[in-house]
């Protein structure tokens, strides 16, 4: 009997290790098992959290999950590959995203010519005969590389060119350029399906730019001073950039549209002709009162007494005394009298 209450005690101190699958809550708690989410509306135990933090807070978390888990366990299940999968619901709460929801990949530019002309990818063979070496060689990879080394190990130089010339590094230094100009042009098809704006001419360096890149980068630049290349000088037999949106990478070179009519514009031409060369009306009269009066000042300046002017008009002439009557008395008693034509 002893034996039987040990094992029956040391079964019941496991036991309470594990603490049971069911939960009570004062107030239920709201479930969405389609995005695996639980919403606790009790109140925190202010003392158990202020005495036992850490202790109180595991055991709430462990309760919420045990109901979560509840409710999975709930749902129709089915196998998968030796495991239980659970089929969850459409969610319930909507979560907000800090961005748009990612749409479809855009195709590329081969992509979207193989969609246009039906072109399908067909699947190579792993291996391929090679009848140089006389054995099957994989098609692509490392193991690739090596059989065409192997079967290039002899190479012609040719008769225009250094006999000293390594045409290994230079056949290594061609297959390079063409992997680089490869990835700029997957790049350039990337950015052209993303519809993204980038610059549309740059230095992109000798060996991936193009003659007509170099030229129209040449162009821009040289036009990029502060007369628009006006006096910049050009090196002999120096071609301009040419083709479409040359001349709006050009500073000053894509002008908009006049809003102005072709009436109002002559009308504008004809107002601005007769501003400009109509003659000016002279003045004579009030040219003459100025320069005499600059010559009254001037002689006063040098202290000449200054000429009276003379009276206009009826009257100007100079009475020479009062006309007598019935001849009697003198016009003017003491003064000589005016030779002229004798009165009657």
């Amino acid at each position: 009997m002893d034996v039987v209450k040990e094992v029956l005690a040391k079964h019941q101190k496991e036991l309470e290790k594990y603490k049971p699958i069911t939960v009570d809550k004062h107030l239920e708690c709201r479930l969405d098992v389609g995005t695996l989410l639980i919403t606790d509306p009790n109140d925190f135990d202010d003392r158990e959290l202020r005495d036992n933090r850490e202790e109180y807070l595991t055991a709430l978390t462990r309760d919420n999950t045990q109901l979560l888990l509840n409710a999975i366990w709930e749902l129709p299940t089915e196998r998968v590959d030796e495991s239980i999968v659970a089929k969850l619901p459409e969610p319930t709460t909507v979560l907000p995203r800090l961005r748009k929801v990612p749409g479809p990949r855009p195709l590329t530019k081969w992509e979207q010519f193989a969609k246009e002309k039906g072109i399908t990818k067909k699947k190579r063979d792993k291996k391929t005969y090679d009848d140089t070496l006389d054995k099957w060689v994989p098609t692509y990879g490392f193991k690739h590389a090596e059989a065409e080394k192997s079967k290039d190990w002899v190479l012609e130089v040719p008769q225009n060119a250094d006999p000293n010339t390594d045409m290994f590094q230079k056949k290594i230094d061609l297959r390079n350029e063409k992997v680089a100009k490869n990835e700029i042009q997957r790049m350039k098809n990337i950015v052209r399906a993303r519809k993204v704006d980038m610059p549309r001419s740059g230095y992109l360096g000798p060996e991936a730019a193009s003659s007509s890149q170099l030229l129209t980068a040449v162009t821009v630049a040289k036009s990029s001073t502060a007369s628009v290349g006006k006096f910049q000088n050009k090196l002999p037999k120096e071609k301009e950039a040419r083709g479409l949106g040359v001349k709006e990478l050009i500073p000053g070179g894509k002008r908009k549209a006049s809003h102005i009519t072709n009436n109002e514009r002559e009308a504008n031409l004809d107002l601005i002709k007769s501003v400009l060369h109509k003659k000016p009306k002279l003045n004579v009269d009030k040219a003459i009162s100025m320069q005499k009066e600059e010559d009254r000042l001037a002689r006063e300046a040098e202290g000449a007494p200054a000429r009276k002017a003379k009276p206009k008009g009826k009257g100007s002439r100079k009475a020479v005394g009062k006309k007598p009557k019935g001849n009697h008395g003198q016009r003017a008693p003491g003064k000589k009298a005016q030779a002229g034509r004798k009165r009657r």
